[in-house]
């Protein structure tokens, strides 16, 4: 079963991401239409998606108190691993398979939005003060010193 706090979360996190995805798919069908590739598209919607979300995401849906810095680094890198996922499948579905674009892409933003949530949720904005520190870019678990681990004060 799902506790109410992660449940707060998805809902906040849902509502940040519909309001987000209709007007951003809107743009891209209005860019499409107008002659712009979808991929091309597809890149630009993205990046405006990660900027204008990232701070709805954090003060909101997660309500995370951690580092803003190591908190955009991995919020950025999780929409990175993300985009190069959407941008595969758009080239393999569409332009290997001749599937219609704005489907693949409608699908790829729920299957993605999935992903993402729980990408941020358990990395990008953890719970804990620990986990921040372990997740932060540096790949430092902590500054003290090996020696206060070594002898159980650490």
């Amino acid at each position: 079963m799902i506790d109410r706090h992660t449940r707060g979360q998805f809902l906040r996190f849902a509502l940040v991401g519909l309001a987000s995805n209709v007007l951003l798919y809107l743009g891209y069908l209005i860019l499409t239409g107008g002659g712009v590739g979808h991929k091309s598209a597809m890149t630009l919607l993205y990046a405006l998606g990660v900027a204008q979300t990232f701070l709805f995401n954090r003060n909101w849906s997660f309500r995370h108190p951690g580092s803003v810095q190591g908190a955009f680094a991995r919020y950025v890198a999780c929409y990175a691993v993300g985009y190069l996922l959407n941008l595969f499948v758009l080239y393999l579905a569409v332009d290997r398979f001749g599937l219609p674009h704005q489907i693949i892409q409608g699908i790829m933003i729920v299957t993605l939005a999935v992903m993402l949530f729980l990408v941020q949720k358990y990395w990008v904005f953890p719970a804990s003060a620990h986990a921040a520190a372990v997740s932060e870019p540096t790949g430092m678990l902590s500054a003290r010193p090996l020696h206060k681990f070594r002898q159980g004060r650490g």
